[in-house]
């Protein structure tokens, strides 16, 4: 069950946004094996000021439509599940809504299982 935080630069339309959280989950659906309906997601807009980041990090070239997507999830996967999801989310945003790789940053939080409650106060996995 991944829990996805989505940050980003003000004053994108809504049908942006939407194909942000679509794009996430088809990845997160087809590389992790994320059962349907299992959607727990946010975006996060931040004006100029609030939103700092290394124009060339690494070497690469990013712009203000940077995208922040952390994603936390059970500490299961393996190298290739994660290779496999970075790459099919910044194919996936190139489709649609239109980012260019370089503007696609993705942060995976891995935690162990026992560390979620999906509601009622239960560890659910535990």
């Amino acid at each position: 069950m991944p829990f996805v935080q989505i940050s980003l630069r003000s004053g994108k339309p809504e049908s942006y946004k939407q194909a942000l959280f679509d794009g996430v989950y088809r990845a997160l659906r087809e590389t992790f094996n994320v059962p349907e309906d299992d959607q727990f997601m946010t975006i996060t807009e931040h004006e100029a000021a609030s939103f700092r980041y290394g124009a060339s990090y690494l070497g690469i070239v990013r712009s203000d439509d940077l995208v922040f997507i952390q994603i936390t999830a059970n500490n299961t996967r393996t190298l290739e599940q994660k290779k496999a999801l970075f790459a099919r989310i910044a194919a996936l945003l190139g489709e649609q809504p239109g980012i260019r790789p370089e503007d696609v940053f993705v942060n995976l939080v891995e935690v162990a299982k026992e560390n979620w409650s999906f509601g009622n106060g239960l560890a659910q996995y535990a």
